[in-house]
């Protein structure tokens, strides 16, 4: 199967019709986030890499994530069920469902826009200088992984 790419206004579109198939009232297949905390955990990714909302990891943590979470996030395998997040994905709190998927929509759209040129050896928050490949793959992975969480 072709990879998908976040760079790609048909793909981005497919993904932004199943995020428009959410309701407030959808159920997870697995694990503990309600649909809203799902998108608030999705808009994360985002917030990394257009804000500066959350710390850069450093010391031993950096390495760790450089050595050891990296090829998970920005390989080709899919993630498993119910695996471990990292701390600052971790939604903990309600939130509002339509702000929610309207932010990461947003977000999508921007990916889209700046394009794999802006993405090709950015440096990522926790994972130091990516391709633009390994973006799209860790984009596109992430939120697959949870739109298949709740169904769509």
């Amino acid at each position: 199967m072709e990879q998908k790419s976040v760079f790609n206004l048909i793909d981005v579109n497919e993904i932004i019709e199943r995020l428009n198939k959410l309701t407030p009232n959808n159920q997870p297949l697995w694990g503990k986030m309600n649909v809203a905390q799902m998108l608030a955990h999705c808009n994360v990714t985002y917030e990394m890499v257009f804000t500066n909302k959350h710390p850069k990891p450093t010391g031993f943590t950096k390495l760790i994530l450089k050595l050891f979470v990296k090829g998970i996030v920005t390989g080709n395998k899919p993630y498993k069920k119910s695996s471990q997040t990292a701390p600052a994905f971790i939604i903990a709190n309600e939130r509002n469902f339509a702000i929610e998927q309207q932010r990461l929509i947003a977000h999508l759209n921007q990916v889209k826009d700046l394009g794999e040129k802006h993405f090709e050896g950015k440096e990522s928050h926790s994972f130091g200088v990516l391709t633009a490949t390994q973006w799209n793959i860790m984009f596109y992975k992430h939120l697959d992984h949870h739109l298949n969480q709740f169904g769509v």
